[in-house]
């Protein structure tokens, strides 16, 4: 396991890396309207970096798939 691709990040390292605001992270975990995978520690909430990557990954859209 790559140690840089599961460090755990908290929500705003999470938010930056994907491009929304704290808010907006905080708003899907609490929703369940978009689920990415985060660990609880306590009060604490964090993200493994592969979950965010993977969930990148996902969405991302292939410009001739789209043209179609």
């Amino acid at each position: 396991m790559n140690t840089a691709t599961n460090a755990l990040l908290n929500t705003e390292q999470a938010a930056n890396v994907i491009g929304v605001t704290e808010r907006t992270l905080s708003t899907w975990r609490h929703t369940g309207h978009v689920r990415i995978p985060y660990v609880k520690i306590g009060r604490k909430v964090v993200y493994r970096r592969s979950d965010l990557e993977r969930y990148l990954d996902e969405h991302t859209v292939n410009a001739s798939a789209a043209a179609e």
